[in-house]
């Protein structure tokens, strides 16, 4: 029982992971994502069902546009795998609950986001609307924690605007900061500090490598650290705080 539980999770993250894929590519061009039918980018064929199906078509077209024969991205069977993969992992963790469920959408969200700002250093601010919205719908369900998720919306978010006064804009951008407004919602207080702490320590290391060998400049996406950050402090967070905490009053 529990196996077909999360094959069924599995099964329904890639069909929203390939949605995502859809995001990706539309929202930087600012074309309608729900109303025009998904087609090839190079041909112009639109794609029928069977063209559509997550994962396993793009395997069958051995990555390839049955019109065209083009190569396509393998990004679109690894989007939608790894959207699979993490839903599966967050109800495991923490089950089928509010929580979960808000989780596996704001996932989603972080994944759309992180690609994006990687290629084009900039987070839609639609992006952003959508991950505050949760943000607050869980801030509805845990009322009576309401006061931590109200400083979580301003406490990382008010360091990193700080941080943008101080810099004349140079140290972060904007759309980072509006993005810990909405997860710092979700979180509270701790647990975004966390996170922030996190993306820091991977953004530092992870591109001071990249700047070695893939010879890429200064200039960071800081978004899909912070994703990072967010997602493992929502898995882990209050967890690995409360012992860190158990820890200091030895």
């Amino acid at each position: 029982m529990q196996i077909s539980k999360y094959i069924v999770i599995f099964l329904y993250g890639i069909v929203i992971g390939s949605f995502l894929n859809v995001c990706i590519y539309r929202i930087p061009k600012e074309e309608d994502i729900v109303k025009e039918r998904s087609h090839c980018m190079t041909c112009g064929h639109t794609l029928r069902w069977y063209e559509l199906i997550p994962v396993f078509s793009y395997l069958l077209q051995r990555g390839r546009c049955r019109s065209c024969g083009t190569k396509l991205s393998i990004q679109y069977p690894l989007m939608e795998a790894l959207n699979g993969v993490l839903y599966v992992i967050i109800i495991h963790r923490v089950g089928i609950t509010p929580y979960g469920i808000l989780l596996c959408l704001l996932c989603s969200i972080l994944l759309v986001l992180s690609v994006i700002d990687f290629r084009t250093y900039y987070i839609p601010i639609g992006i952003n609307i959508c991950v505050l919205i949760i943000g607050l719908v869980y801030t509805c369900f845990d009322y009576k924690n309401v006061s931590n998720h109200l400083w979580g919306m301003i406490g990382v978010s008010g360091f990193l605007f700080a941080l943008y006064l101080l810099t004349k804009k140079r140290g972060i951008g904007d759309g980072d900061i509006k993005l810990m407004i909405g997860a710092g919602a979700f979180l509270g207080v701790w647990p975004s500090i966390l996170a922030l702490w996190i993306a820091c320590l991977l953004g530092a290391v992870i591109h001071s490598i990249r700047m070695k060998v893939s010879k890429v400049g200064h200039q960071l996406a800081f978004g899909p650290y912070l994703a990072i950050g967010i997602l493992f402090s929502a898995l882990y967070g209050e967890e690995l705080i409360h012992r860190y905490m158990e820890y200091l009053m030895r």
